[in-house]
């Protein structure tokens, strides 16, 4: 329906756009019933860039800017989601703009995004999106890139990498509903993407769910313990890493948090 309201909006069909989800649903990897679906609606006439240091924009001939900005964009995708839902249906987030659930229909959270290439010496690009959140943070991801790379992972582990996902995630939400205190930046992409660094040996080589999980435990605590032994640990996308200083969240939360989660579990 999100594509119908940007297919039918006098200004945005117009325009060049996808529209394509990203998330959980999108990554099988959602573990409630009633959880939000993400869609990312990207503006593909246009473009943000990254060059390498000792590149500028004319060597890529990038010299003529747009004359549609991402503020006009995200502001004419809303206007679609209002004409199609109703203005009582849609609200306007920091980050995303929300279409409220109802009984037909799932909470659906719209990331209004561009294309974003990230530029190589060689004038190779890797594509992402780039999207500006109402407070004035630009933020990048590579939500195509997760997908593929989640699919091979879990292709390459007999279908247990998303699986195992899955459980971290329940377990997440099962100590939370117990009243088990626990940071509050350990989320459930942080959980996929740290089983995303979990060796696929621990997930082929273990008979039962438990000893997976049990191992899985023990690797991301031992890894996390120092900087030198997961610094290098990436995104499920790996075009981003998993650890630096513009996180919410540190390798000292998640090594807390797998040391509360062994306890929780009396193993």
């Amino acid at each position: 329906m999100v594509r119908e309201a940007i297919s039918e909006d006098k200004k945005l069909s117009k325009e060049s756009t996808e529209t394509f989800g990203q998330g959980s649903y999108a990554n099988d990897t959602n573990v409630r019933l009633n959880s939000d679906i993400d869609i990312n609606v990207r503006y593909t006439g246009g473009f943000y860039y990254d060059l390498p240091i000792e590149k500028t924009k004319e060597d890529f001939g990038l010299t003529t800017p747009s004359s549609y900005s991402y503020s006009e964009f995200k502001d004419d995708v809303e206007t679609a989601l209002v004409n199609k839902f109703g203005r009582d249906q849609v609200k306007r987030n920091d980050k995303c703009i929300t279409i409220k659930g109802t009984a037909q229909r799932v909470q659906t959270d719209v990331v209004p995004t561009w294309d974003y290439r990230r530029y190589s010496a060689d004038g190779s690009y890797v594509l992402g999106s780039k999207f500006k959140a109402d407070s004035g943070t630009w933020i990048v991801n590579f939500p195509k890139q997760h997908i593929e790379n989640g699919i091979k992972k879990n292709t390459n582990t007999q279908r247990r990498f998303k699986r195992l996902t899955r459980l971290h995630r329940k377990l997440r939400y099962k100590m939370k509903d117990d009243g088990v205190s626990f940071n509050g930046n350990i989320t459930s992409f942080l959980l996929e993407c740290l089983v995303w660094n979990v060796p696929n040996r621990i997930m082929n080589d273990y008979d039962t769910w438990t000893d997976r999980l049990k191992q899985s435990i023990i690797y991301i605590h031992e890894q996390t313990k120092e900087e030198s032994t997961c610094k290098e640990w990436g995104e499920v996308s790996e075009l981003l890493y998993l650890f630096h200083s513009g996180r919410k969240w540190s390798r000292a939360d998640v090594n807390e948090y797998m040391v509360q989660l062994w306890k929780y579990l009396e193993f």
